[in-house]
């Protein structure tokens, strides 16, 4: 049964809880803002539906509330960062806000940071840079939760991975796992008692399936490109450890829960740019071309990547975002 609860109150109901966990009350806040922000924008696999799990690897000791990301090297464009187990949102809006600044100086700007923990919606990033007028490029690396191809057993992760431009007032952002579908969209899909729109991994007997709880239960995701997606999952891992001075997968893996990651956050200067004054027409003209494609039989409209997510970050605004009434009662309770 669904609910529907608003952006500031939904808010207002994660800081107070954060706040309790060894968070300041800004830091409370700005967190709070993140996994709100998430939900209202439909991402609620990373949203609302994770804020509890968040909670539970605080109190585990695998976040600590307070610490803040340290520099390790600087070299020109590049900075290595410890994130020092601080709450993986923090640690990612502080290396996106570094990286833009390294940018604006040099026309590039990249920050690797190792020793983090799991930044939720990658997807976010991407909105914040595009909005402050950069390029995004950014990616982390994630525990073994995904089989290499032609693999029975897990050994890679599904490693996000974002790209981001500006267009216009909002921005075109692709957000997107290596497997198929990320594992709390499919969290998402098994608690709603529904059917993956397209197969998404393997079930105990090695085939194919849509079934979201049986790929949960075999931890057998579908790379995304098949054997394409296995090999771009393996080269995110290896440079993501290899920039940070981080853990790989196979060490993350190693862990009792997932934590001390490794990710990367580039970001691009456009007003550097020779051709700055005539982007956005050139990004205008590759859209309008997007939109004359003809639709197949199964489809209304195409759409750009990020597209989407201004309709529903309006629609929620005007009528609530709409909750899981069991996750926000586990919500309350905390």
């Amino acid at each position: 049964m669904k609910i529907r609860v608003t952006f500031e109150e939904m808010k207002s109901v994660f800081a107070g809880i954060l706040s309790k966990t060894g968070f300041s009350r800004a830091r409370a806040d700005r967190c709070a803002e993140i996994f709100a922000l998430n939900s209202l924008e439909g991402v609620y696999s990373h949203g609302v539906n994770r804020f509890p799990r968040f909670v539970s690897n605080i109190k585990d000791g695998y976040i600590f509330p307070q610490a803040v990301p340290s520099l390790v090297k600087s070299t020109g464009s590049v900075e290595q960062w410890n994130g020092n187990l601080g709450p993986g949102p923090l640690n990612a809006v502080f290396a996106t806000e570094r990286a833009m600044e390294i940018a604006s100086e040099n026309g590039i700007g990249l920050v690797a940071l190792g020793n983090t923990n799991h930044w939720m919606r990658g997807g976010t990033y991407g909105w914040q840079t595009a909005a402050k007028g950069f390029i995004f490029i950014g990616w982390t690396n994630t525990e073994a939760n995904m089989p290499a191809w032609g693999a029975k057993d897990f050994r890679i992760g599904n490693n996000p991975l974002v790209l981001a431009v500006p267009y216009k007032n909002e921005a075109v952002v692709l957000d997107f796992a290596m497997s198929q579908y990320s594992y709390g969209k499919m969290e998402l899909f098994d608690l709603e008692g529904k059917r993956l729109p397209y197969p998404g991994g393997f079930n105990k007997n090695g085939e194919i399936t849509d079934n979201p709880g049986e790929i949960l239960a075999t931890r057998r995701a579908l790379p995304v490109g098949y054997w394409k997606g296995s090999g771009l999952s393996i080269l995110l891992d290896i440079i993501a450890a290899v920039l940070s001075g981080g853990l790989s997968t196979v060490e993350i893996s190693a862990k009792k829960a997932e934590y001390a990651l490794s990710q990367e956050f580039i970001a691009i200067s456009l007003e550097k740019l020779s051709n700055f004054q005539t982007i956005q027409e050139t990004i205008d003209r590759i859209i309008r071309d997007l939109k004359d494609s003809v639709p197949d039989e199964k489809s209304k409209e195409i759409r750009y990547p990020g597209e989407n997510t201004v309709k529903v970050r309006e629609e929620n605004k005007r009528n609530g975002i709409p909750v899981n009434q069991d996750i926000w009662e586990r919500i309350l309770i905390l």
